[in-house]
């Protein structure tokens, strides 16, 4: 009887670690939604509408017999004053689709380190110090950290970074990674915008 109790104890601890981590993730991933909503312009809301359907957070407004045109998501487009391009996702559609499709293996990579933020890709294999610091600037000005002061934003090649299976969209994990401390600017995304 009482071993009986003690596995019913042991295993109930077990499921509710499991749910407590479940939440967390799911408290981590609206966080996130929230801070793409507070910069988003009008033409992106769509593609977060998509998301939360194909998470099954929203019933499908369509017809479920009509096939919608899927159309590729738009990053912003900045270009460092060196001239390189640099990409940047402003929801989980277009950071996904920035990082894990349109990005080249050698292409380097950049998020604000543990804050909600979009994904930033450095379209060359080589550039200066410069351009590392202005991505890094886009990085920050477009994450939660948007108002504070030494933001740090990790780097890496696209290579070092992947997508769990089953993650939600934008989730990615990467290694080998090397951190920049920047205090976002408006007036240097202003100046790399194109």
């Amino acid at each position: 009887m009482y071993f009986k109790r003690y596995n019913k104890a042991k295993n109930a601890q077990k499921a509710v670690v499991e749910q407590l981590k479940q939440t967390k993730n799911e408290i981590d991933y609206f966080d996130g939604l929230l801070q793409q909503l507070q910069s988003i312009a009008q033409a992106d809301l769509r593609e977060v509408r998509e998301e939360l359907e194909e998470e099954g957070y929203l019933k499908n407004k369509q017809q479920k017999n009509k096939k919608k045109k899927v159309e590729k998501p738009k990053p912003d487009h900045f270009r460092s004053s060196e001239g390189i391009d640099i990409y940047v996702g402003k929801n989980n559609k277009q950071n996904e689709y920035v990082t894990m499709k349109f990005a080249r293996k050698t292409d380097t990579w950049l998020h604000t380190k543990d804050i909600p933020g979009s994904h930033v890709v450095i379209r060359a294999e080589e550039f200066s110090e410069e351009t590392l610091h202005q991505a890094a600037q886009l990085a920050a000005y477009h994450s939660k950290a948007k108002e504070s002061g030494s933001v740090p934003v990790d780097y890496t090649l696209i290579r070092h970074v992947k997508k769990p299976n089953g993650a939600k969209p934008g989730f990615v994990t990467y290694d080998e990674q090397r951190t920049v401390y920047v205090t976002p600017d408006p007036a240097v995304v202003n100046q790399l915008k194109q």
